[in-house]
């Protein structure tokens, strides 16, 4: 794995600022800060990609394009008594 870390000249400044500053204690900590934020955006990301989805599917029933579900057809074995 490789640690080397590239930054930008304003990259530098703001993380030196935020560690002379007190906010963080490390570079280190400033930079899992920000992996953090980009983790918690990506979840997001993902939850707005369901919404979307969720309401396309319900314009679909309403506009009633949809198939009946039948769990039997599914899964067949499952209702084997």
């Amino acid at each position: 794995m490789n640690t080397e870390t590239i930054l930008t000249c304003a990259m530098q400044d703001f993380i030196d600022t935020q560690v002379e500053s007190g906010t963080y204690v490390s570079t280190d900590e400033v930079i899992r800060a920000g992996v953090r934020l980009l983790m918690e955006k990506d979840g997001a990301r993902q939850f707005y990609n369901l919404k979307n989805e969720l309401t396309l599917a319900s314009k679909e029933v309403e506009a009633g394009k949809f198939k009946k579900f039948n769990p039997k057809d599914y899964e067949p074995k499952a209702f084997l008594v």
